[in-house]
Order: C-alpha cells, then structure tokens, then sequence
C-alpha cells in the first residue's frame, strides 16, 4: 500500500518506524516541521516527504495530529484524496473529530474511520517515537455503517503487521466516556498531586509508587487542553466521582476512624482485583 501519515510526532513517528521496519508498504510522511521530514527521511522511517500531488496514490492516511490541526488538514487536503482510500485519524477524543471528519469523508467521497491507538509516552517528538510502540497494544476503531468489512479487514491486517495485539470497537460516545476515566482523569490527577509542597522535599524518600503517580504530570498542557475541554462533560462527571471517593479518606482520618478507613482502603483492592489487568 501507499500510505501517508500526516503528524511525524510520537505517534505518527512510531507508525512510521513500525511500519517501515514491519512491512513493505511506501510510507509519505507529512509535517510542518522540515527537520523532522529530513531526519525521517534520513532515518529511513519515511521514503518520501508529503507532497500533495502524490496524495491521490495514497491508499491509506493516518492523520496523528490534534484534534483542531487534524480537522482542518483533512478540509483542506480532502480534494486531493482518492475515493478508494481510507482515512484513519489517531485523536483522544473522537465524537467532535469523527463528526467533522465524517461529513467531510461523506461529501467527497472516499472512507473515514475514527481511531486512537492506546499506547505512548510522556516524552513526544519524532526522536522519542520507536518501531515497537504499539507492540501488544490495542488499537480503537469507532467504524460507522458505511464502513464494509473490506476496509475492516485491511486495517486488521495493518495495525496487526505493525505490533497491535487486538482491535477494539466502538462508538465515539462510548469511547470519549471511557477514555475520560482510562486517560485524561489519570493526567489530571497526577498533575494534581505533584503539586503539593511535598514534592519538593521528596529526594531520598520517594520509590515506585512516586513515579508511577507522577509520570504522566510531564505532559504537552497545549495538546491535553484542547482534549480535555473536547470531552468537559464525562471528565466533570469523572472528577466529581473521584472527589467524592477521596472525601471519604479525608472524613476516616479525620475522625479517626481506623475501621472506615479499613473499608476505604478494602473497597479500592476490591475494585483493583475486579478489574483485572493492568
């Protein structure tokens, strides 16, 4: 296949690298940045950099940019695509980025599938993206009924090629109100409790625990605003769950109470072992 990926950042970057090192598709890789295009196309991660009479050959396009950047490329680019490809964006949020990027699909006819690719780091950029991100990762397609099994079966065979364990389905809706508690409430929070005074004094007494609760606090503010403020309404309903909960802590020590805080502390490893996995 011809494919364009449009964003060579972490994301767009590592399907790059993946899919150079895992198969013999021709990959054009697009970005604002002209060292980054050199430096990929040195790297061998690209075979050539975007150029918009090209795009017609594309079979397949990734579009791994945020979700206003995103929107805007395929509006401006949609003309040029082919109506045999299909066109993947890789955005967290994904009911504003399929609507607008579905009616621009519709309206001129070539395919759309909103996707989000579960796997990544807290460092971006083209240099930290690798070969074997996705390795073992799950990959989300939100398909509406337009889309035959044909187009399903090729992003199968693609995403499997380049290290995705498994396909998951569903709708945008769903997704945003899932990813909002598997993501974007676990960002807030972690940001949130390194502020503390305390973490200043933290050398020499912090281990594991540390660094798991403040790894995703180094974040890219720009990026997670623009998908925070997309998905406002489950993430507000996510934060006043977790406030709650943690009110309950608060009101045990507070009271002095070792048998509710007992509770507290069983209904979490409870709810851990439940859920299973990681």
């Amino acid at each position: 296949m011809n494919i364009t990926i449009v964003g060579l950042g972490l994301i767009g970057g590592s399907f790059a690298k993946a899919t150079k090192s895992r198969t013999l598709h021709t990959v054009m890789g697009c970005d604002l940045d002209d060292e980054v295009k050199l430096f990929a196309r040195l790297t061998g991660a690209i075979d050539k950099t975007f150029d918009a009479a090209l795009l017609p050959e594309s079979d397949l396009i990734l579009v791994a940019l945020r979700p206003h950047a995103g929107i805007n490329w395929l509006r401006e680019n949609a003309p040029q695509i082919a109506k045999t490809a299909v066109v993947v964006d890789m955005c967290g949020t994904k009911r504003e980025v399929c609507a607008e990027m579905g009616a621009i699909a519709k309206q001129y006819g070539f395919m759309y599938v909103g996707g989000h690719p579960m796997a990544g780091k807290e460092c971006g950029g083209f240099v930290n993206a690798t070969e074997n991100l996705y390795d073992g990762a799950s990959m989300i397609l939100t398909p509406d009924s337009s889309i035959d099994m044909r187009t399903l079966e090729l992003l199968k065979n693609y995403f499997t090629d380049i290290g995705f364990a498994n396909l998951t389905f569903s709708t945008p809706e769903e997704h945003d109100e899932i990813i909002a508690y598997t993501s974007q409430l676990a960002h807030i929070v972690s940001g949130a409790y390194v502020k503390s005074p305390t973490a200043a004094k933290r050398r020499g007494f912090s281990a594991g625990s540390f660094k798991d609760m403040t790894r995703v606090a180094r974040l890219d503010e720009d990026m997670w605003t623009e998908l925070m403020m997309q998905n406002s309404d489950f993430l507000c309903e996510e934060l006043a769950t977790l406030i709650a909960n943690l009110n309950q802590y608060r009101e045990a020590l507070l009271a002095k109470d070792p048998d509710a805080l007992r509770e507290c502390l069983k209904e979490g490893r409870l709810c851990k072992a439940n859920a299973g996995g990681n």
